[in-house]
């Protein structure tokens, strides 16, 4: 179950697999997502999740 996950804390275990820019650009989408209002286990941060593991997956540097 999602609900269990920390997306945080997973995106932040896969940054050293992921291009500085893609890290950054998590990075902002998280704090402007945080700072709007919204929670670390809403939705959208696991879709940034999903994406995040999908570049590391790729090996795309």
């Amino acid at each position: 179950m999602e609900s269990t996950i920390n997306p945080i804390y997973e995106i932040n275990r896969l940054a050293d697999q992921l291009p500085l820019p893609v890290v950054q650009d998590l990075h902002q989408r998280i704090a402007d997502w945080l700072s709007s209002g919204g929670n670390y286990d809403d939705p959208y941060m696991f879709q940034q999740l999903r994406y995040a593991q999908r570049v590391a997956k790729e090996g795309v540097k």
